[in-house]
């Protein structure tokens, strides 16, 4: 079985700016592989996050072609799209995007829910699988604690379990430790190394901060909407 999870054929992204639209993805090609984390560098603007909302399903291209996990997704209708990117993919933002009103243990439960589970999990299988991925993340003192109650740190902590409690097959970061401090973001990004790398998923870093490239398999580098470079760190 080949190890390749993700593989994207000359995508293409423009939005309407006004009267003009602007081309933001000029036809991107790219894979990613079993077990392996790569960055993705470039400088604002060179559409680092654009190629990350539709790798994630978050976003249709304007054309090309994508496949995850073997299957062509590309034109999936809207309820397709959200139940593989539930399965297969699991993201971790830089603004956590944690719902405030839930605590942490129902905050990992939502992917799950989305691929059919009950609401806030109360299937006994469903609040294991979360317990157990805050339990792997160090929070298995802090299940009940909203958001509010978290620092930046075991905000973010909360993010990666709840991506990764559903095995995805494909990790997506966007900036992932951009709004902490030099410590915490060192901790996270050993953490969410070392959890992508042990699940065997597909990882692919946004980052702009060259400590966190230097820790990856490969470097992935944009420019002007296309990707210019492709690099395998040093054996």
């Amino acid at each position: 079985m080949s190890d390749l999870v993700l593989h994207a054929d000359t995508l293409r992204k423009s939005y309407r700016m006004g009267v003009s639209r602007l081309e933001v993805l000029k036809g991107v090609s790219m894979s990613l592989h079993r077990g392996e984390v790569c960055a993705l560098v470039g400088s604002s603007g060179s559409g680092k996050s654009t190629l990350l909302n539709l790798l994630g399903l978050l976003d249709k291209p304007d054309g090309g072609k994508l496949w995850i996990d073997g299957k062509e997704v590309q034109s999936l209708g809207n309820a397709a799209a959200a139940r593989l990117r539930a399965a297969k993919i699991g993201f971790v933002f830089q603004q956590f995007q944690l719902l405030p009103e839930l605590n942490a243990l129902e905050n990992v439960l939502m992917p799950r829910r989305l691929i059919g589970g009950s609401w806030l999990g109360r299937r006994r299988k469903e609040r294991e699988a979360a317990r157990a991925a805050l339990q792997r993340v160090g929070l298995a003192q802090r299940l009940t604690h909203k958001p509010a109650q978290l620092s930046g740190g075991e905000q973010q902590r909360v993010a990666i379990a709840r991506a990764l409690v559903c095995g995805p097959q494909v990790l997506l970061a966007d900036e992932p430790t951009g709004n902490l401090d030099r410590q915490t973001s060192d901790e996270v990004l050993e953490l969410l190394l070392r959890l992508g790398r042990e699940q065997g998923a597909a990882v692919l870093l946004a980052t702009h901060d060259p400590r966190v490239a230097g820790r990856c398999d490969r470097v992935l580098t944009m420019r002007d909407g296309l990707l210019v470079s492709s690099e395998y760190a040093p054996a």
